[in-house]
């Protein structure tokens, strides 16, 4: 796997290495000891899948609090998305900054979103599914989250949101942990 470590401390864009022949390619895309070699967590506790059926579905943005804070690696696996992540740890050098990209199932690119992060995603196209490696149980009194539009961070979605849930629409904007 190739770790390209993003603007903000801690998080990364994976790309996969690919060992090709006639047959196609082979690549590995999750590693414990490489992910350990990252300083990055290598805890899996679960797995999940989103699917979306419309463009401009927004979902987010997301976190838990500790001590159930969780890690995630993000893939595209049907369709496209912008993937947003906001750094929400006071002590980091980019405490309130935010990142995002658009992942595609060609691009077979993951983001790797650390502990301490929220997490947020626009689908581009219809029918889009997202593969996600979590690194700990949800646990629905630790979960938060706030405003996909909160000014405090100005995120530039790159398409209008056409689909969001009641939860989502209902955060306030963002006061601090």
């Amino acid at each position: 796997m190739i770790f390209q470590e993003t603007p903000l401390a801690g998080a990364y864009v994976i790309d996969i290495e690919r060992l090709e022949d006639e047959r196609g390619f082979f690549a590995r895309t999750w590693c414990q000891r490489e992910y350990t070699e990252h300083g990055l967590s290598p805890r899996l506790a679960q797995c999940s899948i989103s699917f979306n059926k419309q463009k401009g579905t927004l979902r987010g943005m997301h976190y838990q609090l500790p001590p159930y804070a969780e890690a995630k690696v993000v893939r595209c696996t049907r369709g496209a998305i912008f993937d947003a992540i906001i750094d929400l740890r006071p002590e980091s050098p980019t405490y309130k900054q935010h990142f995002g990209l658009t992942l595609t199932p060609e691009s077979r690119t993951m983001l790797y979103v650390p502990e301490g992060f929220a997490h947020g995603l626009l689908t581009l196209e219809d029918n889009t599914e997202v593969l996600y490696l979590i690194s700990e149980f949800y646990a629905p009194d630790y979960a938060r989250g706030f405003r996909w539009n909160d000014p405090t961070f100005a995120i530039e979605w790159p398409a209008a949101v056409q689909v969001i849930s009641e939860r989502d629409a209902g955060y306030p904007d963002f006061v601090g942990l």
